[in-house]
């Protein structure tokens, strides 16, 4: 991969399937920090799910493609789809460094829940110096729980933009609190509603539904009468 210029951010997850709410975190990372493009990188293995993804690598990396189509600076990446083992944040992010990015150039976003379990992630704490870090506000999280369960993170926390945090001006790797209105939707529910044949509008876009409904995803059934989705 040839890093491109300017700032990139870096989304990742099992995207099993993506969803409103994914790009959503992307989108609003993008206007915070003025990113110029995010990839979305489905996971190979998630190393922190009990069970493998229901979709395939194949079918969860076309849905993001499709996903992000009408979004000019989200990005499809296969970078983790093309390594062996699970896909831990530290290596993605040490790989896209050997490519050329430089850490202050990378921004991983998360959210409040994967950030307050850092401690458990795959080679911590070295991790948080191998990029900034973009913690999007989650529905019944609020920031102040980080800092009580991390308190050794506070001094690299900087909220955006109330404070006039820029990455621009910041010398080493910063977490970076960006409050944004996210659509509160998790995959698990998608799942289900798939499942039983329910229309997923408004938590998926309507190519990710057609894409679903077309190869029959989680055991979806024929799509509903009225949908449109063919």
């Amino acid at each position: 991969m040839i890093p491109e210029p300017g700032r990139t951010g870096i989304l990742g997850g099992t995207f099993d399937p993506v969803h409103d709410g994914h790009i959503a975190a992307a989108e609003a990372a993008c206007a915070a920090l003025a990113l110029d493009r995010v990839l979305l990188i489905p996971s190979h293995e998630p190393p922190h799910r009990p069970s493998q993804p229901r979709a395939s690598a194949f079918h969860r990396f076309a849905m993001v493609s499709l996903a992000v189509g009408a979004h000019p600076r989200l990005v499809a990446s296969d970078v983790e789809l093309r390594l062996p083992g699970p896909s831990f944040t530290a290596i993605t992010l040490r790989r896209l460094l050997d490519d050329g990015y430089q850490a202050s150039q990378l921004f991983f976003i998360t959210g409040t829940d994967a950030l307050a379990e850092i401690a458990a992630w795959h080679d911590y704490p070295a991790v948080l110096d191998l990029a900034h870090f973009v913690v999007i506000s989650r529905p019944g999280q609020p920031f102040g729980m980080l800092r009580e369960r991390l308190p050794a993170l506070v001094p690299r926390m900087r909220t955006v933009p109330t404070d006039g945090a820029d990455a621009g001006d910041v010398a080493s790797c910063s977490i970076f609190l960006v409050n944004a209105a996210t659509p509160d939707v998790s995959s698990t529910e998608i799942r289900e509603r798939a499942a039983r044949g329910e229309s997923l509008a408004g938590l998926v876009a309507s190519d990710v539904e057609r894409h679903i409904r077309k190869h029959r995803l989680y055991g979806s059934r024929r799509t509903p009468s009225g949908s449109g989705l063919a």
